[in-house]
C-alpha cells in the first residue's frame, strides 16, 4: 500500500510540476494553450518536434525552464514506473485487484482535482505570485493589451503566388489604412528561415513570405485570400472604407463613454 501512495504522490507531484512551467512560460508571453502543451512535451519528452517548439527554445527564459521540465520530467517518469511495479509486484490476485482499485480511485481524484476550474484558478494565482516573488518574470495579460477578447487578433498566413500582396512593398500596399500592422516576416533564404521584425515601408513582400499580422480579426482574413488585379485593388479600397467608418464609430462610443463619466462625476452643489 505504501508504494501504491507513492504511485498517487508522483503523479500528483508531476501535475504540479507541469502547471508550475506552464505558468511560467506563459508569463513569458506564450498563449495559455502552447505554454500548456510545451510544459507537457518538455516534461514527458515527446512531442517536442513542432515549429512551435523552436519558437520556445530560441528564447533564454524559456529555453530555462524547458531544460528544468525535461529534467524533472525523467526522473518523474521512472519514479513512476518504477513504484507501479513495486505496487503489483509479489502481490497476490485479489491483492493485486484491490490495489489496482485503489490505484484506479487515486488517479480519478487526481484528475477531478486537475480539471477543477476553482483549483486551477487558486493554482495559477499562487504559481504567479511566487514566481514573481523569486525570479524576474513578469506577468502580461496579452489578450487584454492587444484587445484580442475585442474583435483584434493575431495571426498568420503565407503569401502564395497571385496574392495581391506579391512584389510590393509595404509603402504602397496601405494596410495600416485597412487597420492591419504587419508586425513581422518569416522569410526562407535557401536553408535558413529569416526572421523580419518590425519590418518599414520599403521592405518588399515575397510570395512564400509568412506575415505576422495584428488588427481586426476578419480584416486580416480577408487580406489573406486577397488576389492580385482589379478585383484585389477594389477589395482593398473597400477595406480602407470600413476601416475608416469603424474608427468613427469607436470614437463615437469613446466620446459617449467620456460624456457619460463626466455627468456621473459631476461635483455636487
Amino acid at each position: 500500500m505504501i508504494a501504491l501512495i507513492s504511485l498517487l504522490i508522483v503523479i500528483l507531484f508531476s501535475i504540479t510540476i507541469v502547471r508550475i512551467g506552464a505558468v511560467a512560460l506563459e508569463m513569458t508571453g506564450l498563449s495559455k494553450e502552447m505554454a500548456t502543451f510545451q510544459a507537457q512535451s518538455a516534461f514527458s519528452g515527446t512531442g517536442f518536434t513542432t515549429s512551435e517548439s523552436e519558437f520556445v527554445v530560441s528564447h533564454p527564459v524559456r529555453r530555462k525552464i524547458v531544460k528544468i521540465l525535461i529534467f524533472l520530467g525523467s526522473a518523474g517518469i521512472a519514479s513512476a514506473m518504477a513504484t507501479l511495479v513495486l505496487t503489483f509486484i509479489g502481490q497476490g490476485r485479489e491483492e493485486a485487484t484491490a490495489r489496482l482499485l485503489w490505484l484506479f480511485v487515486g488517479l480519478l481524484t487526481i484528475y477531478l482535482f486537475a480539471r477543477s476550474k476553482m483549483i486551477d484558478k487558486g493554482m495559477r494565482y499562487l504559481i504567479k505570485k511566487a514566481l514573481e516573488k523569486f525570479t524576474n518574470l513578469k506577468v502580461y495579460d496579452y489578450e487584454q493589451l492587444l484587445g484580442l477578447s475585442k474583435g483584434y487578433s493575431i495571426g498568420e498566413f503565407k503569401v502564395k503566388e497571385g496574392s495581391w500582396l506579391e512584389n510590393k512593398k509595404l509603402r504602397e500596399l496601405r494596410v495600416d489604412e485597412e487597420g492591419i500592422l504587419i508586425l513581422g516576416i518569416y522569410r526562407r533564404i535557401e536553408e535558413e528561415e529569416q526572421f523580419i521584425g518590425a519590418p518599414d515601408g520599403d521592405t518588399e513582400i515575397m510570395k512564400g513570405d509568412t506575415l505576422i499580422c495584428y488588427g481586426p480579426e476578419e480584416a486580416i482574413m480577408n487580406l489573406s485570400q486577397r488576389l492580385r488585379g482589379r478585383a484585389g485593388d477594389e477589395q482593398h479600397e473597400k477595406a480602407v472604407k470600413e476601416e475608416r467608418i469603424r474608427k468613427e464609430q469607436e470614437r463615437e462610443l469613446g466620446g459617449r463613454l467620456l460624456r457619460k463619466y463626466d455627468i456621473n462625476h459631476l461635483p455636487e452643489k
